[in-house]
């Protein structure tokens, strides 16, 4: 299931993407185990209050391209998202980023900080603090099974994204459908591990950590209170590394952030988007 109504090859893959409204751009990066799905009932908020928004899907998950022999690590999905802009004609946007997605921009805030105007980042991985305890168990089961079929699949992925949400009651029906359906069939559950599982690795939020204090934009770290895949701590390490970043923690939600409390999150990125900001980094 998706909803992005446009696609852009770069770099020779294409991206599944959407991009509505006038104004100053805000591009949502998604995490792991989603896709673009997660933003639905964020970005109309933040549209009406005047402002471009752009959601993609990364490339190996949703309705963008999968190529099995192409690196889709964090790295490279910076990379990416570094092309697509471009591809856009866009020089310097804000950022919105979860899990995954959160890696994705503090490795191109750090790297190439002129792309940058402001960070929002969500329940994000950070540090040494992925891939968490349930997913180890994942990467240590399943990763090189590659006879593991349909139902034992879906058991395990349900049972994951059960554990994303503060109520696993909203984890049901056409939500969890959603989430399910990008990796349904043997492309998808292929695709899965290896442009997802694969490269749950820490290796590069540890290697941006010792850089994060070069950050001198506005940054706001938003959390679920009941997040049990990134604890509340790493949290708080970000905002005390980030100079000036700001920690909003929301009570009564989990890892999926805009799943638990989407209203919350549009009011924080309406709220970061009001700073002033001094022209991009060079």
């Amino acid at each position: 299931m998706t909803y992005l109504e446009r696609s852009i090859v770069v770099d020779g893959v294409r991206l599944a993407y959407t991009d509505r409204g006038q104004g100053e751009p805000v591009v949502f990066v998604h995490g792991t185990p989603s896709h673009s799905y997660l933003w639905r009932e964020v970005l109309p908020a933040v549209r009406a209050a005047g402002h471009r928004v752009l959601a993609y899907d990364l490339l190996g998950y949703g309705a963008s391209e999968r190529p099995l022999d192409r690196d889709t690590s964090v790295e490279a999905q910076a990379d990416l998202l570094d092309r697509f802009l471009t591809a856009l004609g866009l020089d310097a946007v804000n950022l919105v980023a979860h899990d995954i997605g959160g890696a994705v921009g503090q490795i191109l805030a750090v790297d190439r900080p002129a792309r940058v105007r402001r960070l929002i980042l969500l329940d994000t991985v950070s540090y040494d603090s992925w891939p968490s305890a349930t997913w180890r168990d994942v990467v240590d089961e399943y990763l090189d099974d590659v006879h593991v079929g349909a139902q034992e699949f879906e058991r395990m992925l349900t049972g994951q994204l059960e554990q994303a949400v503060h109520d696993p009651r909203r984890m049901s029906g056409d939500v969890l459908a959603a989430y399910l359906g990008a990796c349904r069939g043997r492309l998808g559950r292929a695709s899965f591990f290896e442009h997802q599982v694969r490269h749950y690795d820490a290796a590069p939020t540890m290697r941006v950590a010792p850089r994060l204090h070069e950050l001198r934009i506005p940054v706001r770290v938003v959390w679920g209170a009941a997040d049990r895949w990134q604890p509340v701590g790493y949290a708080e390490r970000l905002a005390g590394d980030i100079p000036g970043a700001d920690l909003v923690v929301v009570p009564d939600a989990g890892h999926f952030l805009p799943e638990d409390a989407p209203s919350a999150v549009a009011e924080q990125v309406r709220e970061l988007l009001a700073v002033d900001v001094s022209p991009p980094q060079g």
